[in-house]
């Protein structure tokens, strides 16, 4: 009776662990995590979990979409109601893949990652969902300036605004960006 019992505790935690790491989120990238952008292979390693383009959406409400520091990096600032319904894509990731999202964007000490309604856009793995819940980062702290800014409605590191990205692998690394943007 005891080896029968461990056997089912034994089962029981497997079953816990695989659970816990299959959970999947919705997740919101308006940036340059999206297809065809500069950082969008932090979602397709899978060395950093899973993560699966569902479909391209736009956020529910209003916000400023804008471009800022000498790096060009998109921000989308937590100032609801102002500037336009942000287009971007729609993923479904794991545990292991919104844990490194976390890291690639500071948060919380940085980015703040929120859940936002989402409105789903043309055919994708959800055709008959309109709206969604998904995890969105957004810069919170922001200097009030920034909202001075042209805000887009959607990012493309190589648009008509002439300010591409700035790969982190070229950056200089003893700068510190972030009071560029940070209030």
């Amino acid at each position: 009776m005891i080896k029968l019992s461990r056997l089912l505790c034994n089962k029981k935690r497997t079953f816990s662990i695989e659970f816990v790491r299959n959970m999947t989120h919705n997740v919101f990238v308006y940036g340059t995590l999206k297809r065809n952008e500069p950082n969008h292979h932090w979602l397709a390693n899978r060395e950093n979990g899973h993560g699966k383009f569902v479909s391209d959406g736009v956020t529910k409400t209003k916000y400023p979409l804008i471009i800022a520091t000498r790096y060009n990096i998109p921000f989308l600032l937590y100032s609801p109601g102002d500037g336009h319904n942000v287009r971007g894509e729609i993923y479904q990731v794991d545990d292991e893949m919104l844990s490194k999202l976390d890291i690639l964007e500071d948060h919380p000490s940085y980015y703040v990652r929120e859940l936002d309604d989402i409105t789903v856009v043309g055919k994708g793995e959800v055709p008959e969902v309109k709206e969604i819940k998904c995890w969105v980062y957004f810069l919170k702290k922001f200097k009030q300036e920034l909202l001075q800014r042209p805000l887009l409605e959607v990012y493309s590191s190589k648009g008509g605004h002439g300010l591409p990205y700035m790969e982190r692998s070229k950056r200089d690394p003893n700068y510190n960006y972030k009071p560029e943007v940070m209030a």
